[in-house]
């Protein structure tokens, strides 16, 4: 049986999933990503550990008040088809390592907070039921919790929290404890595949570790874990890592990857080895992402959002440049979508019926 979302290409899913995949991503436009976990608590931005250097133990104890009452997949669900968005993007993992699914890999997930609940199995059945595509971020070069990930010596940006005092839970001493996490990633994703039906794509992040020791990150490997677990599915790694993704998404307001790359000390030859990538993804139709806030992806309590003009803009600014454009969302602490976004969202899809893209 065709996946709800691939609709319309049923001859070209017999023959190849994965070119059908490519169809539908062509045609999709605009999407909705959701970043919504623990930090949404501290309304701080998804962030919020690693900047307020949070030692681990404390910021654990968030998952103890995890309730997220008024999450509602069915309604988050619905609010995509009313806005015209053909895929939703839901933080499975962010760079906390709080998971927002069931897992067998660590017991810091939703199933174990008080909100005892799966949310990526509701979301997956909610966005199968109205013919959604699913993309599932996944935090891939980065985790703040995970006692084995690369230690702040080993000198990539961002590896762990730049904490004063040493970390007790962090056990890793040399390169071969590494593995360790590799293994528990890679289960994850083969649950994350295994578990929750037909998935439209994979979006990883934490892309500048990748460049700093591509040796210690097997980024081909888990490409072809992915096309073997679910051919259909989609990847995409920020701007590239290997131009094997099947598209890349550059976060529209930030700098690009080449400028990111020497501001954090990489090597020359990561640099290169970033503008091939680039080169890659030209003549793709791809991603542009960005936020509903002016500030954070995570929601952040003291920042404006965008009104519809602006996201209107965003919209054709992607569209001229062939790409889809991803609208991120920053739920409150209990679940709920800021009024604010929601009512930008029907705004948009108004438009969107009444204008097309190009309004």
């Amino acid at each position: 049986m065709i996946p709800s979302y691939l609709k319309g290409y049923e001859e070209l899913y017999a023959e190849d999933p994965h070119e059908a995949g490519l169809a539908w991503f062509r045609d999709a436009e605009l999407g909705m990503s959701i970043h919504y976990g623990l930090y949404s608590l501290l309304c701080r931005g998804e962030w919020v550990m690693y900047h307020k250097k949070i030692h681990v133990a404390h910021y654990e104890c968030l998952s103890d008040i995890f309730t997220a009452e008024y999450f509602n997949a069915e309604e988050i669900a619905d609010l995509a088809v009313q806005s015209e968005m053909k895929y939703i993007n839901f933080t499975t993992r962010h760079h906390d390592s709080f998971c927002l699914f069931e897992t067998k890999e660590t017991a810091f997930n939703s199933i174990n907070s008080p909100a005892g609940r799966d949310f990526l199995k509701e979301l997956a059945a909610a966005c199968e039921k109205r013919g959604l595509g699913l993309f599932l971020y996944y935090s891939y070069g980065a985790d703040w919790r995970h006692p084995y990930f690369l230690s702040n010596e080993v000198g990539i940006p961002w590896s762990r929290p730049p904490y004063r005092k040493t970390e007790p839970s962090y056990l890793y001493k040399e390169e071969k404890d590494f593995q360790h996490y590799i293994a528990f990633m890679h289960a994850q994703i083969r649950e994350l595949l295994t578990n929750y039906g037909v998935i439209a794509g994979i979006w990883f992040d934490a892309i500048v570790p990748c460049y700093f020791r591509p040796d210690l990150f097997p980024v081909g490997e888990t490409y072809n874990l992915v096309r073997s677990l679910q051919p259909q599915c989609l990847i995409s790694f920020k701007q590239g890592v290997t131009g094997t993704e099947d598209f890349m998404s550059q976060e529209m307001q930030f700098v690009p990857l080449e400028v990111l790359l020497s501001k954090t000390g990489a090597s020359q030859e990561a640099i290169d080895r970033s503008n091939e990538v680039l080169r890659k993804h030209k003549n793709k139709r791809n991603e542009v992402c960005t936020v509903m806030q002016k500030k954070g992806w995570g929601y952040v309590n003291y920042v404006k959002h965008i009104c519809a003009d602006e996201a209107m803009l965003r919209l054709r600014y992607a569209a001229e440049k062939n790409c889809n454009l991803l609208l991120n969302t920053g739920p409150y602490p209990d679940g709920t979508i800021p009024p604010e976004d929601v009512s930008v969202f029907k705004e948009l899809g108004r438009r969107i019926r009444r204008h097309g893209t190009f309004q």
